[in-house]
């Protein structure tokens, strides 16, 4: 995903794309044999820079966006949550309609420049030109819009590697998921107001020896239905379903954090229902706030550290369990 995201570029509505158009239009000059044959080529350079730089620009614009079909599911997925895959297909579809019927009027109106038989007959033609070409550009002022708000989510979203053994930081919202990211890897979570915390998916990643292992924070979870739930917590759903290896469920026996155990106890078990094929290790966090937990689960402070580098430990260990698992199950 890195190399598509420093490629898309800053994307011009169409008032600003004909203003730079038209601009670089107004310097075109060119002396011809005499003054008719010096308008003539003139105007057809001024339709030439206007239709070249447009076309370009559209054109460059639909392929810096990268292709869905040819992306991994999470990704296509996250982008259809976050933006609306239809929605994205529909604007770059408008501009490349936009860059052909744009790259059309041009040849056209250099058509009939060319045959002008004099100097008024081709101020009206270029005229008519800038007019027909002008609406047909502002036609997809809207997709521009999109495309560009596009663009700028497009950029926040996470660089996950698939092949990194993946740890998914799960639970409700304020249980402290963010600050076990913050504690455990190299990720700085950006936070909002409540009640989702996490504004979406934050990837941080930690070594130990020579392995490295991929944090991922999701947003918090609510216990409802997954038709029920908001664009924040789909991006969790996604995170699960693609890319945990491990599920780290975080629990705030406090209850500080709104959500009574009973509630946080039903969305593990929720959870654990819809991902049964990839491990749990449950977590009770806040031991700070000496609630004394339940004692079913190791009590971890992600505010103070205490309980995490044992945390992490067994992390591996799992991992690693899970590793031989694998291998040993390869045909020999």
């Amino acid at each position: 995903m890195t190399d598509w995201k420093r490629r898309i570029p800053t994307i011009m509505t169409s008032q600003e794309l004909l203003d730079r158009a038209f601009a670089r239009a107004s310097k075109a000059e060119v002396q011809g044999t005499e003054p008719f044959d010096t308008v003539k080529k003139t105007n057809i350079a001024k339709i030439n820079a206007i239709g070249d730089m447009t076309v370009t620009t559209l054109l460059k614009y639909v392929r810096a966006f990268p292709r869905m079909d040819k992306e991994e599911e999470f990704f296509a997925e996250l982008v259809d949550v976050i933006i609306g895959v239809d929605e994205l297909k529909k604007a770059l579809a408008s501009m490349t309609w936009c860059a052909e019927k744009a790259s059309h009027l041009q040849r056209m109106y250099l058509h009939k420049v060319k045959k002008a038989p004099s100097i008024d007959a081709v101020a009206k033609v270029t005229r008519e030109f800038y007019g027909r070409f002008s609406s047909v550009v502002n036609q997809i002022d809207k997709d521009l819009k999109f495309a560009q708000r596009a663009r700028d989510e497009l950029k926040q979203l996470p660089t996950v590697d698939p092949e990194v053994p993946t740890i998914v930081i799960a639970g409700y919202p304020n249980v402290g998921k963010s600050q076990l990211t913050e504690r455990i890897s190299t990720a700085k979570p950006v936070v909002a107001s409540y009640p989702f915390t996490t504004k979406g998916i934050q990837v941080g990643h930690f070594k130990s020896g020579w392995r490295t292992y991929q944090v991922v924070d999701t947003p918090g979870l609510l216990d409802r239905e997954l038709e029920e739930r908001n664009a924040i917590e789909l991006q969790a759903i996604l995170a699960l379903k693609y890319l945990a290896d491990i599920i780290v469920f975080v629990f705030d026996p406090s209850e500080t954090c709104g959500y009574s155990m009973e509630r946080q106890e039903a969305l593990l078990r929720s959870i654990r229902g819809s991902f049964a094929d990839i491990p749990f290790l449950e977590v009770e966090n806040k031991a700070d706030l000496d609630w004394g937990g339940t004692g079913r689960r190791p009590r971890i402070s992600a505010a103070t550290g205490q309980g995490v580098d044992e945390l992490v430990k067994d992390i591996e260990a799992r991992l690693r369990a899970e590793r031989k698992t694998a291998m040993d199950e390869l045909p020999r």
